[in-house]
């Protein structure tokens, strides 16, 4: 049971187009694979994060600085292993000044959810038993959308694009969309999610993502029009500019009764607890690969469960649909149905994810229940 070395792998994935979305673009899908081997013969292995420009800082975090503190522990004491590893001295460039410092920190969160989750794949291989039913086991499958709505290419008529996208997103099998909105004027903006929304029905779920690209003001113009356009939208994802998420947040939420999602760019529960009390969020999508792992984010959710806010998980299914099935306060898991979009979702992984009628059905093998493909692994890790 206990750790005997870890292992830790950049890659990274060109895309064959560059994507589009409120306040940014992508051109390629990095990741980092993490394997802990234990002294009995089991490796817990995982995979996620898509942080290209400091992927090299937190590949190193872990092997100088976290794989050290971890090397003969009992990989069962996790409450003790996280502490170790969030109180790490690692000195990445603190400069006491907060706005600039949460860039290391994010750094070192981001190592440490590497090697937190891939010590759950462990627990799971050692008790041999699913990480869902580890944290609860609440179903054993679970809704899924996906992630889409970028802005189409020059020359294509946005609305166009967003209806047939919202049909392959059904053909593909999931019950819904979260769409880009934030880069085009209010006015474009809405008239794609009427698009959306027609083009899905009524039983189809639309939610939008502006990647904190308005002031509060023009996040309370864009729901309000939502509202009185009566297009049933299930959340208005990180409206408001980086720059005042508590007081902007909740000048949203006092406006619009659409539910507010924010949290996929915090990396602490502190951080969370302050968006649910000063910020009046309704809902958290916290993302296990940036905040400090499966033991950072149950902690969030069961903080948010007595506080009356649902939870949700940014990106990364392989994970998400073991946190979002042990929950019974937890939405959807999210996938890019475009396969051009995350193409390591489709080639890692041995034979997930398995999608059928809306859901996507939890792994019941130990741990996460995937194998990675090694040879996938060799193709595209870039420390060679």
């Amino acid at each position: 049971m206990k750790i005997e070395s870890v292992e830790i792998i950049p890659l990274d994935m060109a895309l064959e187009e560059v994507f589009k979305g409120g306040t940014y673009q992508v051109a390629s899908r990095p990741t980092i694979v993490t394997r802990v081997y234990l002294e009995n013969g089991i490796v817990g292995e995982s995979y996620g994060g898509d942080e290209f420009h400091t992927q090299t800082e937190i590949v190193n975090v872990v092997r100088e600085h976290l794989s050290p503190l971890l090397i003969g522990q009992d990989v069962r004491d996790f409450q003790r292993l996280w502490e170790a590893m969030f109180h790490v001295n690692v000195d990445l460039g603190n400069r006491g000044l907060h706005q600039l410092d949460m860039h290391p920190r994010g750094i070192l969160l981001q190592a440490v959810s590497c090697l937190d989750n891939a010590m759950w794949d462990a627990r799971g291989k050692l008790y041999d038993t699913p990480v869902y039913k580890l944290l609860g086991g609440v179903r054993d499958r679970v809704p899924v959308i996906s992630i889409g709505g970028y802005y189409p290419k020059d020359g294509k008529d946005s609305c166009v694009a967003i209806a047939e996208e919202v049909a392959m997103v059904r053909e593909t099998g999931c019950i819904g969309i979260k769409m880009k909105v934030g880069r085009a004027s209010l006015e474009e903006d809405l008239e794609r999610v009427r698009a959306a929304r027609r083009a899905g029905g009524k039983d189809f779920v639309v939610t939008v993502d502006a990647n904190q690209g308005w002031d509060p003001l023009d996040a309370v113009k864009f729901c309000v029009a939502m509202e009185k356009a009566d297009l049933d939208v299930r959340w208005m994802e990180e409206p408001v500019k980086w720059y005042d998420q508590t007081d902007g947040l909740a000048l949203l939420a006092m406006k619009t009764s659409i539910p507010v999602n924010v949290g996929q760019g915090e990396i602490t529960g502190r951080a969370c607890r302050d968006l649910i009390t000063k910020g009046h969020v309704s809902i958290l999508n916290l993302d296990c690969t940036l905040c400090g792992g499966v033991t950072e984010w149950q902690r969030v959710a069961d903080m948010a469960k007595l506080m009356n806010v649902e939870m949700a998980h940014h990106e990364e299914p392989q994970v998400a649909v073991h946190l979002i099935a042990a929950n019974p306060h937890a939405l959807f898991v999210e996938i890019f149905a475009n396969k051009v979009r995350d193409p390591l979702l489709w080639q890692l992984p041995d034979g997930f994810p398995e999608i059928r009628d809306g859901y996507m059905t939890v792994p019941q093998g130990p741990g996460f229940g995937i194998r990675l493909k090694p040879e996938v692994i060799e193709q595209y890790r870039i420390d060679r």
